[in-house]
Parts: C-alpha cells; structure tokens; sequence
C-alpha cells in the first residue's frame, strides 16, 4: 500500500509511539489526578511530560498552556463557543473546514454575527479583505492555517497583526500544520491555536490540543470531574483543570508524548525541506500532463503536502477508488469536510483526488503516483 492520505491521519505511526501506548496500557494505565498510588502517578506524569514536549516543540514556556482535547474538533468548539457571545461579530474565510463553519453556523443561531470571507480560487485569503470585513463588534478571527483541500496557506503572520493591533482574538485551525510546519508560538500573533493530535505530531487518533495564549479565557462548554477540588460542586476556574473534565486519553497522550520527541529527534526542519520536495516532484509531474486539473497554489513555498487534482472528466471518487483497487494508493476523493472551500475553487459539484504526502514517503512513490494517474487518465 502507497499511503498518501496523511491529511486525514498520518499512518504508520513510529514504533516509539506504539510502544509509548502499549506501555501505558500494560505498566501504568490508571486514572491521573484521581489517586495517590504509583500507577495513577505515572499516568499523571505523563501528561505533564506530553505538555512539556509541546512547549518544547512550539516554544511555549508554560505546559498548562495546552488544554487536552479530543481532537481538533473538540479544541475548535472549545475556542469558538467558549469566547463568541450574542451580539458579537466573528470573521472567518471561505476555506475553512466544517470543524469551524458548523460551530460558527451554531452561534449564528443564538446571536453572533459572522463574515466569511471569500478567498481568491487558489484558497488564499487577502488579508485586507480581512481587514475590511472588520467591525467595531468583531471579537474573533478564525482562519485555518492550511487548507485541507488544497493545501494552501494562509497568511496567518499578517492576519494576526491586523487582529492583535485591534485587539481582536485571532483563532487558527492547524490541523493541516501542526507537527509539519516549524511554528514559534512566542513569536507568531496568534491567541489560540487548534491541533490535531494524530496528524502532523505523529499521535494516536482521539488526541488534540488546544493553545490557549495567557490573558484569554473561554469559558468552559463542558464540567465534570476533574480529580481537583474534589470537596466542591463548582468547576476548577485554573488551568489545565478548568477545561478537562472527564478520564484523560492517558494512553493516547502517552503515544502524542511521543510522536513529537520523534519529531524533533529527526528534525522537524529537515523532515519539512524533505516532504516539499516531494509535493514540488509531484505537482512539475502533474503540470506536464494535459488533462490534469491542478487546484491550489503551485509554488511549495505556500502549501502543505497537500495536493488536489481531477483525473480528466472522471469523477474525484471514482478515480480515488481506482487508484485504491487497481493501484494500491490510498488517497481520498469527493468533498472534503469544506463545502465552502470546494465553492471556493469550483468542485463542489465534481469534488477533487487529494494526495497528501507525509514524511514517510518516497521519491520512488512519488513516481508511481504520477505513472498510475497518467494510467488512469488513459481509460
């Protein structure tokens, strides 16, 4: 199998993090914060190290900074509905992914004012578009960092200097870079970040993370148990406590722990240099082929290893099962989770292939990608 299907989870996943969650299963697997014993200890451990190495990895110097999550949908909802209050106005863009639009079209319905800005057919955003949709309302901006359809990137430094300069929470979606793409939290003008725990950082799925900058606070969406403050019927108000209510995915974080020490034993900037060579090898391939439609950017420079095509007049998913059955590629066809962005670039109706390559692959799969399509656009 010639996996290239990372932009929905990357596979496989290094032996460190299979061992991280055997080991957790079999050696320490209890409760964390809910007992004083030397399993539930270790376990707490745990997740206190998995923060440290997400501070280390995003340079952030405190580890309750990143709130655990279910996954990059369950840190959007958190962000959006914990900040977005009736009356206020939220601006988002034409590219994002369901994750934020159906949260955003939720608030709508009790209140909030929101703007989608429509993004130019590459899936890029102008951000002086952003800055005229803005109101004396606006509280939030949400851009995703990359789009998961085409791969594009956004320009998140100037959009966040827009919104910081306002006063203007700024929320990205890095579902589609987080792991991939070097990011300096200190540096980078963003108050909130979403993160996919099983994508880019290499994690098990049912993993995720939200960033939460010092000074903001969302209120909480959901309230349980917390293993803090246990005498009280009132939810924790300090962090990390404050946001995760519930038996933590102990084993999951465990192996998130390590996917990223993976990460950064191999060298984040090198495996990035190394998966845009492969994304350049493939779209010079494609573009020399007549008959192939190329969506989004060309230039590496502002994509992701992302890349969407149509095969002829054949349609996205038959073309993806093809490939699947006759050629062993595991790519995703049809609509992808972002009706607005498939308007966007104008497949709403056909939708794309999306090959998403990781850093596991290979030149040489690569190469047969591009004979298998040239085969495909054959038939």
């Amino acid at each position: 199998m010639v996996y290239v299907d990372n932009a929905a989870t990357t596979w496989p996943k290094p032996q460190p993090v299979l061992d991280a969650v055997y080991e957790c299963m079999k050696v320490y697997g209890a409760n964390p914060g809910r007992s004083g014993h030397k399993m539930a200890l270790d376990a707490a451990s745990i997740l206190l190290y998995t923060r440290e190495m997400l501070c280390s990895l995003f340079h952030v110097k405190d580890p309750f900074r990143f709130i655990f999550t279910f996954n990059c949908t369950d840190s959007l909802n958190l962000a959006i509905k914990g900040l977005l209050k009736p009356g206020q106005h939220v601006i988002t863009t034409s590219m994002e992914h369901n994750s934020v639009i159906r949260p955003l079209m939720r608030m709508e319905k009790q209140g909030v004012e929101v703007t989608i800005v429509k993004c130019h057919e590459t899936g890029r955003v102008d951000p002086d578009d952003i800055k005229k949709a803005i109101k004396s309302n606006t509280r939030m901006i949400i851009t995703t960092h990359a789009s998961n359809v085409t791969g594009t990137l956004m320009p998140v430094e100037e959009i966040g200097n827009i919104a910081r300069s306002l006063g203007i929470v700024y929320l990205i979606d890095a579902a589609q870079t987080a792991g991939l793409i070097p990011m300096d939290l200190t540096e980078l003008p963003v108050d909130l970040v979403a993160l996919p725990g099983h994508k880019g950082l290499l994690g098990p799925q049912g993993t995720g993370v939200l960033y939460i900058r010092g000074g903001i606070e969302p209120e909480t969406i959901r309230e349980g148990g917390t293993g803090s403050q246990s005498d009280s019927i009132y939810q924790p108000d300090f962090i990390p406590d404050k946001y995760e209510s519930g038996t933590m995915n102990t084993p999951g974080i465990a192996g998130l722990g390590a996917g990223i020490r993976y990460l950064q034993q191999q060298d984040q900037h090198k495996l990035h240099l190394r998966e845009k060579k492969l994304v350049k090898l493939f779209i010079e391939a494609l573009s020399q082929i007549e008959g192939i439609s190329l969506y989004g950017l060309a230039d590496d420079s502002f994509k992701t290893g992302i890349v969407s095509i149509n095969i002829g007049d054949k349609d996205s998913s038959v073309a993806a099962d093809i490939l699947d059955q006759k050629y062993g590629i595991a790519v995703r066809g049809g609509l992808h989770c972002s009706p607005l962005a498939h308007q966007t670039i104008k497949t709403e109706k056909k939708g794309v292939v999306r090959f998403s390559f990781g850093i596991f692959n290979t030149m040489e799969e690569v190469k047969y990608c591009v004979k298998a399509v040239r085969e495909i656009l054959r038939m």
